[in-house]
């Protein structure tokens, strides 16, 4: 029986319009534009607006992807969003996603492991292609991070930023594609980065609120010290397991956290900075987004060509760390052309008829308990 290989084959991005400045968190913070550009990076965040949400952006990054992958959303046999901001608690923002891109025959759910929580969604489903279960997958990290941020936290609202990213994963008998992952954490460092309430253990409540335990909390020298620690070993590890060299590798995609940790991984694995992909000046720290958006200003940059070897490295809460090696694919040929406004139309349509048949199903339902 031919193995199967779990190709990329279309990516796309989705970030608001807002953009917020250093500037501007100067009148906000005490704060300077030099101030986080020496110890960070970053330049300028994006910002939901109202109405702009995880699963709004997720759902246009997922649509971009599969419309370079020339994939109909009925195709779709899973989603998978990775997030740290979901729309609820329940339902998974998955299943908002499903529905508004018309992927009427996905399974969906949500995968939580923080700013690694992309490579952890993409190894998932490149496992499940290579193990025959499925034939295609959207990989998607969304975020807005805007909302549970402490703007009057200067060490905290300079970092974070919006924003979504997606893969779309397919099966090929032709070598290639997802070849190897490294999946990591310690849960004895939970508390360097961490929302406090909001879960079962510390429900939110007025003193909660009060508290502002409701808001990103880090300890920012700890989780400096972890990742500058993990993303070099995490990268050798991945490449050593897919049976290549550093040398081999025409680019590393690292988690867009801080330009400092970026460039201290690269010093420890000898690379030249034109190896290594950077957007943290332009979106801050998007969390589970910021690889695969890393990734699509790489491919619209033509720093990434099909047959390329890569490296996708992360870190984030839990603690959790990983990284991914892929060789680049590219989308698959097709002849067709898919018509994705259409598909879009018909999904509302479905939906509606369906909550039509579920108050129908409740009329009958409730009739019969009345005989």
């Amino acid at each position: 029986m031919a193995e199967t290989y779990a190709h990329i084959t279309g990516w796309g991005m989705a970030v608001p319009e807002r953009i917020l400045t250093n500037a501007e968190l100067t009148q906000m913070v005490d704060t300077s534009d030099e101030w986080i550009r020496s110890r960070t990076g970053i330049g300028t965040r994006h910002i939901a607006e109202n109405g702009q949400t995880t699963a709004s952006l997720a759902t246009e990054a997922a649509i971009n992807a599969l419309r370079v992958a020339n994939l109909s959303p009925p195709d779709v046999d899973m989603i998978i969003v990775s997030t740290s901001t979901p729309e609820h608690i329940f339902p998974a923002t998955a299943c908002l996603v499903q529905e508004r891109i018309g992927a009427v025959n996905a399974g969906a759910f949500d995968l939580l492991a923080a700013c690694t929580g992309f490579i952890y969604a993409v190894n998932m489903g490149a496992q499940a292609i290579r193990s025959g279960s499925i034939q295609n997958a959207v990989v998607i990290g969304a975020e807005t991070l805007s909302r549970i941020v402490n703007w009057e936290d200067r060490n905290t609202c300079v970092l974070f930023g919006d924003g979504a990213g997606a893969f779309v994963l397919q099966a090929s008998d032709q070598p290639g594609g997802v070849l190897s992952a490294v999946l990591r954490s310690d849960g004895s460092g939970s508390g360097l980065l961490s929302v406090p309430a909001g879960g079962s253990a510390h429900p939110i409540d007025e003193q909660a609120i009060a508290d502002k335990q409701h808001y990103i909390q880090m300890n920012g020298r700890e989780v400096f010290r972890f990742a500058t620690r993990v993303m070099a070993s995490a990268t050798r590890e991945a490449v050593e397991k897919a049976n290549l060299l550093i040398d081999d590798i025409q680019l590393i995609i690292p988690h867009q956290a801080n330009q400092r940790i970026i460039d201290s991984a690269a010093k420890q694995l000898k690379l030249p900075p034109e190896r290594i992909v950077t957007t943290v000046e332009d979106y801050g720290n998007t969390s589970t987004a910021s690889i695969p958006i890393a990734t699509c200003e790489a491919i619209a940059d033509g720093r990434l060509q099909p047959g390329d070897n890569i490296v996708l490295v992360g870190f984030g809460a839990g603690l959790t760390w990983g990284a991914a090696v892929a060789e680049w694919s590219g989308p698959f040929p097709y002849e067709r052309k898919v018509r994705f406004s259409l598909y879009r139309l018909l999904s509302r349509i479905w939906s509606f008829l369906q909550r039509i048949r579920r108050r129908f199903e409740g009329i009958i339902w409730d009739t019969e308990d009345d005989k």
